[in-house]
């Protein structure tokens, strides 16, 4: 099969770790493991969150007292994507001697004119004191929301259009090629209306969404997304909390998901089942093998024909 694997973000950086390069180093051979078992018998393209790297780099560039201004987040989003891309090829030349392995910084076509612009919704960066964060608005125009640790910035996410990349991802899987890409959702760009010419965008693509489209448009057998819990769950968090093992599109979308948790990847199964007859599946990443085998995860089949 060919199968989209969408690892989260904290396949490199669990909840609570320091952000350092060798906590990061260390995590990687957790996710070589899980995927080196897939990728002896599938074609297999390899998509990442950012969101820990992203934040890292952000409060880095914000406070670098040689910038006049902070690096745009489109620019901030390259950068992970080469760190963490180069992470994945070293450990899995070594777990696959022989394979073709590339890791390439791709580009998330967005829309100007999409309503995500004017209404931002994504945390970014580190928490300020509420004065701070105030003038921070003042003076770079930010926009400032309140989440559960504090004040931060937040920025528009624009739905996916294109993965710029996307022939070449093709032409690579067709070589035997394993490919990483679309990391944290795609570098952010707008296409001018006349020339076509492209321009970073001051926002976070979500990278679900974009594991979604990729696999569509690469004409993918199977959307594995990779999270911290072994399936869905109905009233999580709650005492009637209950594993989905099944599901269709439609099961997903009745269920109401948080849209700063869950929500994303159920949408993101959700799109691709539809829209291509094919499946997906939320789960574990130590549990990958078995979650394409059927003995674990939430499988997500097309909804059945009316009749």
């Amino acid at each position: 099969m060919r199968i989209v694997i969408a690892l989260g973000g904290n396949a490199l950086l669990h909840r609570g770790e320091h952000p350092d390069a060798a906590v990061q180093e260390a995590n990687i051979d957790r996710v070589t493991t899980a995927i080196a078992a897939l990728a002896h018998d599938h074609e297999i393209v390899i998509t990442h969150g950012n969101g820990p790297q992203i934040d890292l780099l952000a409060v880095e560039s914000d406070a670098d007292p040689a910038l006049s201004a902070p690096y745009p987040l489109d620019l901030l989003g390259a950068q992970t994507q080469g760190m963490i891309g180069s992470l994945l090829v070293r450990t899995l030349y070594d777990a696959l001697p022989g394979r073709r392995i590339a890791a390439l910084v791709t580009h998330t076509l967005v829309r100007a004119d999409d309503p995500a612009f004017g209404h931002p919704t994504k945390f970014v960066g580190q928490v300020y004191p509420h004065d701070v964060a105030s003038a921070l608005a003042r003076e770079r125009g930010w926009h400032i929301g309140a989440d559960t640790t504090g004040r931060r910035r937040v920025v528009p996410s624009p739905a996916p259009v294109r993965v710029l990349e996307t022939d070449t991802i093709h032409d690579l899987l067709g070589s035997g090629t394993l490919v990483i890409c679309a990391g944290g959702g795609g570098v952010p760009v707008t296409a001018d209306h006349d020339t076509g010419a492209l321009t970073g965008a001051e926002a976070v693509v979500d990278k679900d969404l974009t594991a979604a489209l990729l696999a569509e448009h690469l004409k993918a057998d199977f959307l594995l997304i990779l999270t911290d819990v072994p399936c869905v769950y109905s009233g999580y968090g709650t005492p009637d909390q209950q594993p989905v093992l099944g599901a269709t599109p439609a099961d997903l979308r009745r269920s109401g998901f948080p849209e700063d948790s869950m929500g994303p990847k159920a949408e993101a199964a959700a799109r691709f089942v539809e829209r291509t007859g094919g499946l997906a599946a939320i789960g574990a990443l130590d549990a990958a093998y078995e979650i394409v085998h059927g003995r674990s995860g939430t499988l997500v089949r097309p909804d059945l024909p009316a009749g």
